[in-house]
């Protein structure tokens, strides 16, 4: 006979599940959420409506236009054709102007390397210009001179009456090359065609033009074979040889320092050693060995005739 199953009085007995609470919204909340929005819609539109409103009022009233232009950083650019590639005048409104678009059109101006623009409440428009800094002028056979920044890259034509640019060293020897990039930013993928001066021959001369003092230097001759030569002012001769009052040095591809000051050390040896002689020309491609023209007409060599140089 099987035992009567009893009630656990430690565990309460499980409860009937509670009804779900019914929530109902009636009309009049509804109407009243309908307002909330229709009064939000309504503060934003007039939010925008004021804001348009102040903008055509501010962009369109004389009171805002341009009071004054002042333009910084200019020393070979002429500041009228900045304000005209930039298309800028007293009558513009100050804040109608598109400051970046100024900035783009100024940067076109050949000397214009960079460009900044800013404005005030005082209605007052600054434009801070970094022209190009010229390195040389490059001679191109049946083409115009070409000024080079300190960069090696050319930027403009070069104007000997307009161009105030003092006395740069001339190159000859080298060949304009063309460079074709894609513009990756330009969803059109314009090609993007400039022309530069590049390879091993260039780049020796452009290691010679980081040298300093180079105020004597009036011509670099570059060769494909045989480097760069130049033309300097006669400082290694007491009585200049030519009315030109010039000489001319073989420095090869390297080491153009060490070459520049053996050309000192050299002078000052044969105005010692040789004073009826006048140095015509060097050839210090070799340092170690070296090859003088004097005058009267004799080839002086630093391996035999000028030792310890």
């Amino acid at each position: 006979m099987s035992k009567k199953i009893k009630a656990n009085r430690y565990k309460p007995e499980p409860g009937r599940p509670k009804a779900l609470k019914s929530v109902s919204i009636t009309s009049a909340d509804a109407v009243d959420l309908c307002l909330k929005c229709i009064m939000t819609i309504a503060f934003f539109s007039v939010l925008s409506l004021a804001a348009i409103f102040m903008y055509d009022f501010i962009t369109q009233s004389k009171f805002f236009n341009i009071k004054k232009i002042e333009i910084t950083g200019t020393e070979h650019a002429v500041q009228n054709d900045i304000l005209k590639l930039a298309d800028l005048s007293c009558d513009k409104n100050i804040f109608k102007v598109n400051l970046f678009n100024i900035e783009k059109r100024i940067a076109t101006h050949p000397w214009i390397a960079s460009a900044m623009v800013n404005r005030n409440m005082a209605c007052e428009l600054l434009i801070s210009v970094i022209e190009e800094k010229p390195l040389a002028v490059v001679k191109i056979e049946n083409l115009a001179d070409i000024l080079i920044n300190t960069h090696g890259r050319p930027f403009k034509e070069y104007n000997p009456q307009k161009d105030n640019i003092g006395n740069l060293p001339v190159i000859t020897g080298v060949d304009l090359n063309m460079k074709v990039t894609r513009n990756l930013t330009d969803t059109r993928k314009k090609l993007k065609q400039e022309y530069l001066f590049k390879g091993p021959l260039f780049d020796s001369i452009m290691e010679f033009l980081k040298l300093e003092d180079l105020n004597d230097i009036t011509l670099i001759k570059a060769d494909e074979n045989r480097g760069i030569s130049i033309k300097a002012n006669d400082i290694y001769n007491k009585i200049p040889l030519n009315h030109e009052k010039t000489i001319q040095i073989q420095l090869g591809f390297n080491k153009f320092k060490e070459k520049l000051n053996k050309a000192i050390k050299i002078s000052e040896y044969i105005d010692k050693n040789f004073p009826e002689r006048t140095i015509c020309a060097m050839d210090l491609s070799n340092l170690e060995k070296v090859f003088i023209k004097t005058t009267p007409d004799k080839a002086l060599q630093t391996g035999d005739l000028i030792k310890g140089v």
